[in-house]
């Protein structure tokens, strides 16, 4: 599920007072999650869309998109809050469609809670649809209809990562938005809260750390961040890229240097024995390489090249490649870079 940071509830505090889900002993993805529409992050011209469909009930079909961990989930949980009270969960049927995507499950469980008018003043329930890119087309095809057929009952929040992977017919008859990844900033300044409120011990070279293998990904954050405050007693750069598995910026710079000027057989021992001794795999060098190539010089073409040689190395590896053997045609390819902008 998605998650934002913290609702103003927890300000200040290692509870929320008012957040239902308030408890030591959830995952802080959970614990500060947003309570109301202004608690979530970034997205406001979402949100006051949003709010004043709420306003004049005239709220549509929703298909929310874009990737992990930017508050989707959150966005519309905050909505049925809004819409149905505290209580909203007796007036929102809420499935995860990757565990629940057959053609069954929309014929049977969605049409029958669909069927039931509400005795609400609202005039009607909601249907949320996590994960939903995951669905047959079978079942969108048949979810298709059952919007169709009950709209005058229910509103369905249809959210997914990949919009394409959603049927045109579906996305023709919901309202779209898209959740791009948050802001650095933002994704900042909910950390510090968090930070404050459960007295997590973390240097500044760790926090930058933890921000930089967010990408906008505030669930990835606080699920990092809570694992190193359980693991260790002051978090640093070393310690959260050790709690992740990412390779080391360091490490990468050392590698991404030997490729570039060592002999081969010299670069390839080296990496070989980093590889063993830091556990690292090729695919997460690759991720670490194409940052630390952009702070390099390079000639246009070289660059180009080697940027390209990254890309068909890591589909090589994603569909089977031996990692050894790839291992030696990007450090291959890396000398032909090195050539290239001799030249």
């Amino acid at each position: 599920m998605e998650v934002d940071p913290i609702p103003s509830a927890a300000k200040g505090k290692g509870k929320a007072t008012e957040n239902p889900y308030d408890d030591d002993n959830l995952p802080w993805v959970e614990k500060y999650r947003p309570v109301t529409l202004d608690d979530v992050v970034s997205h406001k011209d979402i949100t006051t869309t949003i709010d004043k469909f709420i306003e004049k009930n005239r709220l549509p079909h929703l298909l929310f998109y874009g990737p992990p961990g930017t508050g989707k989930t959150s966005t519309i949980l905050a909505v049925a809050r809004r819409i149905y009270g505290p209580e909203f969960r007796k007036q929102v049927l809420e499935l995860n469609a990757s565990d629940d995507r057959g053609i069954d499950v929309v014929r049977e469980q969605i049409k029958q809670f669909a069927e039931t008018r509400t005795l609400f003043a609202k005039g009607f329930k909601l249907v949320i649809l996590d994960e939903a890119d995951m669905m047959t087309q079978a079942a969108q095809a048949a979810l298709r209809r059952v919007i169709e057929q009950y709209t005058r009952n229910v509103r369905f929040c249809i959210i997914c990562n990949y919009v394409g992977k959603i049927a045109p017919a579906i996305q023709s008859r919901c309202t779209r938005f898209r959740f791009s990844p948050l802001p650095l900033a933002e994704v900042e300044r909910r950390v510090d809260m968090v930070i404050d409120a459960e007295g997590v011990s973390i240097n500044p070279e760790g926090k930058a750390a933890l921000l930089r293998l967010a990408r906008g990904d505030m669930r990835r954050v606080l699920n990092v961040l809570q694992a190193c405050h359980a693991a260790y007693d002051t978090t640093t750069d070393t310690e959260v890229y050790a709690c992740t598995g990412a390779p080391h910026p360091a490490d990468v710079e050392t590698i991404v240097n030997a490729m570039l000027g060592d002999e081969f057989t010299t670069a390839y021992e080296m990496i070989n024995k980093m590889k063993i001794e830091r556990g690292l795999a090729l695919q997460d060098l690759i991720a670490g390489a194409f940052d630390y190539i952009d702070t390099i010089e390079l000639k246009p073409h070289a660059r180009v090249y080697l940027l390209d040689y990254l890309a068909t190395t890591e589909h090589r590896l994603s569909t089977g490649g031996s990692e050894k053997i790839q291992m030696t045609a990007l450090l291959g390819a890396f000398k032909n870079a090195v050539e290239l902008s001799t030249r």
